[in-house]
């Protein structure tokens, strides 16, 4: 059976809301507000990330993607729709925008509890999707959830385990931290690096899609990495940016680690994968066969990978900070999840 029309109808007039946005226009003169009020919650958060995470939202929420995305699954008419606790993150914008549009699409309600640091915008996009389909959803909270059949909640690796406790007598969807990586073979172009280049550093590389981690080649030259991260260099005039920078490279100089540095970002060898701000780990692959191996022992710590290698689940350059809307987080279909509620 089809998703509920209304709701449909008025996820697509939200993706057209997003994709012009203008601070400029009055129609948009609450949203403007709101923005800067995120600008201005968290410092990690600029308008030109939030731009580029309207614009997205607003390519994903399409007619033609939304209708290709939800017809492989069946909806049922829901007669008393189940409550979905939503524990959402903040690191970048829009974060749990996704876990929204799922509950939104699957008949269900949500009680909401967004991150301190990505709080305001949100709230405006569901309140968008009530109005336009006359139809209540989602209820906001700041204190502790109660009242919940389902939980999905998002955090680091000490989070999930208070989750896990708490929340592990219903059904759930708990993740954890993972980090993108990519495997490089020689066979990438200027501009494929260059779009590397955005896969690391968009959103100040704070997203669980980031690139943090390659695997590349024995004596793959480094410096076509820092060729590929160039265009980004007006990164260090960001406070926030320039102290990580700073620090972390301090604590490898400290350590006596051997690393390279471009005067704003630092690459260094490991085996570990999340790597901090401004900076990238790499490791080296002597095989396909030990490759394969070490990414299937690794796929809890891993996002996505970003290849041209033909690799199981590989996205192309450029995209791990835009994906499809059928791509869910830790490769669990949300959707699914909702639907087997009924």
């Amino acid at each position: 059976m089809t998703v509920n029309l209304k709701r449909f109808q008025a996820l697509v007039k939200l993706g057209n809301h997003l994709l012009h946005f203008d601070p400029n226009k009055a129609e948009y003169s609450e949203l403007n507000t709101l923005v800067n009020l995120a600008i201005a919650s968290n410092g990690w958060f600029t308008l030109k990330s939030i731009e580029k995470s309207f614009l997205d939202w607003g390519n994903a929420l399409k007619k033609t993607e939304i209708k290709s995305w939800i017809n492989s699954y069946n909806f049922f008419n829901i007669k008393i729709p189940k409550k979905i606790a939503l524990i959402l993150a903040g690191n970048i914008p829009l974060v749990g925008f996704h876990d929204i549009i799922c509950v939104w699409l699957s008949g269900h309600k949500a009680i909401v509890k967004c991150a301190s640091k990505d709080k305001h915008l949100l709230p405006y996009f569901a309140n968008f999707l009530e109005v336009e389909a006359k139809e209540k959803c989602f209820d906001f909270t700041k204190r502790n959830i109660k009242g919940f059949d389902a939980v999905i909640a998002t955090g680091s690796n000490n989070s999930s385990r208070y989750f896990e406790y708490y929340f592990g007598s219903v059904p759930n969807i708990i993740r954890k931290n993972r980090n993108g990586v990519a495997v490089l073979d020689g066979s990438e172009t200027k501009k494929q690096l260059k779009e590397l280049g955005n896969d690391i550093l968009h959103y100040f590389g704070l997203g669980c899609r980031n690139v943090s981690k390659l695997y590349i080649p024995k004596d793959y030259d480094l410096n076509l990495i820092f060729e590929g991260l160039f265009h980004h260099a007006e990164i260090i005039k960001h406070p926030k940016y320039a102290n990580n920078y700073d620090y972390n490279k301090a604590i490898f100089l400290m350590s006596d680690y051997d690393f390279r540095d471009n005067g704003f970002f630092v690459i260094r060898e490991s085996k570990e994968f999340s790597a901090p701000i401004a900076c990238l780990y790499y490791e080296y692959y002597l095989s396909n066969m030990e490759l394969n191996k070490n990414l299937e022992q690794n796929k809890e710590s891993i996002q996505c990978i970003v290849s041209n290698l033909p690799l199981e689940g590989r996205i192309d350059f450029g995209f791990t900070q835009k994906p499809s809307i059928t791509e869910y987080a830790d490769g669990i279909d949300t959707l699914s999840f909702l639907n087997d509620l009924n």
